[in-house]
């Protein structure tokens, strides 16, 4: 079988929220969508399920309608098998046996007629319920490096057993929780994060904190950047993917470039260059102007990139020849937040774990990590998580038979957002993929085929 062809549900079940009523859904599934995003610390799924006739017995034992008959109202519990259906993929599961099954979070789409009933279940992990439910009201020790604090919040206020890839943290940080949720306390603290290998670059701050089948990811930048890519490349060639060709699974079927160096939003941004103005409580003091200045051209050998180094050419901004990259485009305001607890007994300060150097780059990160974005369609792969880096191939814009490789589109991309999509013609992986610098990062054949 292909990537692509159509893919069987083993498991398909909901339950009801008494524990009392298990419905196999299997027949009924329409459409079937898996999410996972570098920017949400849950994964969601969307199901479309179409039932003909009714098919639960009520109190009197006349048959109603799922929706009425379960009743669907929410928090029910979903567990799905879909089985891989090629080689080259891997089973996707969220069973009870596992631990990790969804929940219905919300009913849309509801439409019940006399012998049919249509409604959209949205799908999400159950930490993600708890979050609500949780509050992190604990002082956590300025002499704790911040990974420590992430685990323990993790597996003491989400109450979750999956599995946790952290990259520890060189800063300790200590902090009050003031009662936040969980999910609101580790996104604040990924941009106050230095990982503690920084692989010889200093320009090291901030991390992302998200989730995908695998578990929990708190994970730096840098760290997801200098990662391994996905061991196969993926390559575009317009028209018909040939069924017999060896290499279909790993056929760019279509894409688009959302978003390529928009000049206007980078300095809307501060991607280029910022003015920070941040008031020091220990000292009673502001930035100093020259403190204050922060650009980007003095990081750009400090920093991992996926694509070719940070190289910026920016035209001058007006008569005395100065760079865009040179001029201030945000005012950043802050107060830094070392010394806020006990500083006794704290560990020394570690290299760059300043808080006015991770603060700005931290935000340099943020925004160069999307200068940028493409959409592209695959067929389904299951090994490929949110976060993973991978190959693509585009030939360029050529009258010859010979397909060149376009040096500046192809290399190294990161999964933003991926979408695992089964339907009836076939099962397809949507992946939103980014890149800070363009360019091929290493050396590949110079021709496609």
């Amino acid at each position: 079988m292909a990537a692509k062809d159509r893919s069987i549900y083993e498991i398909f079940t909901i339950k009801s929220n008494d524990g009392a009523k298990t419905i196999d859904l299997r027949g009924g599934v329409v459409a079937f969508s898996y999410f996972e995003n570098l920017f949400s610390p849950m994964i969601t799924a969307q199901v479309l399920i179409t039932v003909t006739g009714n098919v639960i017995a009520d109190e009197d034992g006349d048959l109603v309608s799922i929706y009425n008959g379960l009743p669907l109202r929410g928090g029910e519990k979903v567990s799905i098998k879909i089985p891989s259906n090629s080689e080259n993929n891997i089973d996707l599961e969220f069973t009870e046996e596992l631990g990790n099954e969804l929940y219905v979070a919300s009913i849309t789409n509801v439409l019940i007629e006399a012998e049919k009933e249509i409604f959209t279940l949205n799908l999400v992990s159950r930490e993600a319920i708890t979050n609500e439910t949780s509050r992190v009201g604990k002082k956590f020790p300025s002499s704790e490096p911040i990974s420590d604090s992430v685990k323990e919040i993790i597996k003491k206020y989400l109450l979750s057993e999956k599995e946790v890839d952290v990259d520890e943290t060189q800063n300790p940080y200590g902090f009050i929780g003031n009662l936040k949720k969980p999910f609101t306390i580790i996104t604040w603290l990924a941009a106050k994060s230095v990982p503690g290998n920084v692989g010889g670059k200093s320009a090291t701050a901030g991390y992302f904190f998200f989730e995908t089948k695998e578990g929990y990811h708190y994970r730096s930048v840098d760290s997801l950047i200098s990662q391994d890519p996905y061991a196969i490349e993926y390559t575009y060639s317009p028209g018909i993917v040939d069924s017999n060709d060896p290499d279909k699974d790993f056929k760019i079927l279509e894409y688009n470039t959302t978003f390529n160096q928009n000049l206007i939003q980078n300095l809307e941004r501060g991607a280029y260059c910022t003015y920070r103005m941040y008031y020091n409580p220990l000292s009673g003091r502001f930035t100093t102007p020259q403190q204050g200045l922060f650009k980007v051209s003095d990081y750009a050998e400090k920093m991992e990139n996926l694509g070719k180094d940070f190289e910026i050419f920016l035209p001058p901004v007006d008569k005395k020849n100065e760079s865009l990259g040179d001029v201030p485009s945000r005012y950043v305001t802050g107060v830094l937040d070392f010394g806020t607890l006990e500083r006794k007994g704290s560990r020394a300060r570690a290299k760059n774990a300043d808080p006015m150097e991770y603060h700005s780059q931290a935000m340099m990160r943020y925004n160069t990590i999307f200068n940028q974005q493409l959409t592209a369609t695959i067929p389904l792969n299951t090994n490929l998580s949110c976060g993973s880096v991978v190959k693509f191939k585009f030939a360029k814009v050529s009258t010859d038979e010979t397909k060149i490789i376009d040096d500046e589109q192809s290399g190294l991309y990161m999964i933003k957002e991926l979408v695992h999509y089964y339907e009836g013609r076939g099962s397809f992986t949507k992946l939103k993929l980014i890149r800070d610098t363009m360019g091929k990062k290493d050396k590949w054949l110079k021709i496609i085929y």
